[in-house]
């Protein structure tokens, strides 16, 4: 199973913001979008998650067109947590997280008794069980963040789409995240994730696809990617590239 482009251009209203991108997910990794604000990395992810229609080129899933899947069957593969989401009113976390099950049940959407407990495993590997009773408007940004990641997780999909998903969260929150996203990895899922902490990035992904005015610059690992060059290129950063000491991976030091 992956996701691939074909000469991909896709945008708003007839305006394209990815151009001619070709490139393939690594299967079985956690990878990166990383790029300049604007660059078109979540008008990449929308269109992997086929809510955006090709302009040219295309997406394919396992070879496939993503247009020529069925809306349910892509939803039992692929899950997206958007970027920002609608607040909504009157819910309680633990039928938010629960609405992730309405691929798997039934016309009616009733839960069964496994999809209940899975509904409680993805509130306590998102540390949200607490708020299980408590009203998603309630919450605070990063407690909504973690609410609806539980949702997606509950859709159990092997592909994970996430437009910056450490929005909201402090910094305890965002490791507890990355390495709740790479427990998910070892479970044998694909990860696909914006962010804008490079550092963060290096350190927890496996992959890094960099983009700049809707044009893929380059990917590869980290060690490959993540060079002073590229950071003077792609974000007009005068940077030095150490050896993170814990870690063992590459990061960026900023100049004066």
């Amino acid at each position: 199973m992956t996701i691939s482009t074909d000469a991909l251009t896709v945008g708003y209203h007839g305006t394209a913001i990815v151009q001619s991108v070709k490139l393939t997910v690594p299967h079985g990794k956690i990878t990166a979008l990383l790029g300049p604000n604007g660059c078109g990395k979540s008008t990449l992810l929308k269109a992997f998650a086929n809510i955006l229609k090709p302009m040219s080129g295309d997406v394919y899933w396992e070879n496939q067109p993503l247009q020529e899947l069925s809306a349910k069957h892509l939803s039992t593969q692929l899950a997206l947590l958007p970027q920002t989401q609608p607040i909504p009113e009157g819910i309680k976390v633990k039928d938010l997280v629960a609405y992730g099950r309405s691929p798997h049940t039934g016309f009616w959407g009733n839960l069964s008794t496994t999809d209940l407990a899975i509904v409680q495993s993805m509130m306590v590997q998102t540390n949200v069980d607490e708020l299980a009773d408590k009203l998603v408007s309630e919450l605070s940004g990063g407690q909504r963040q973690r609410v609806w990641l539980a949702m997606i997780l509950a859709q159990e999909t092997p592909y994970l789409l996430l437009d910056e998903p450490t929005t909201y969260m402090d910094i305890n929150h965002q490791v507890e995240l990355m390495h709740t996203l790479r427990a998910l990895n070892n479970q044998g899922k694909t990860v696909v994730t914006v962010l804008h902490d490079i550092n963060q990035a290096a350190r927890y992904c496996d992959h890094l696809i960099v983009m700049k005015a809707g044009v893929l610059i380059c990917q590869g690992t980290p060690s490959e990617v993540l060079t002073t060059e590229m950071l003077q290129a792609v974000f007009d950063l005068k940077a030095q590239v150490h050896k993170d000491p814990v870690s063992g991976t590459p990061m960026c030091i900023v100049e004066d």
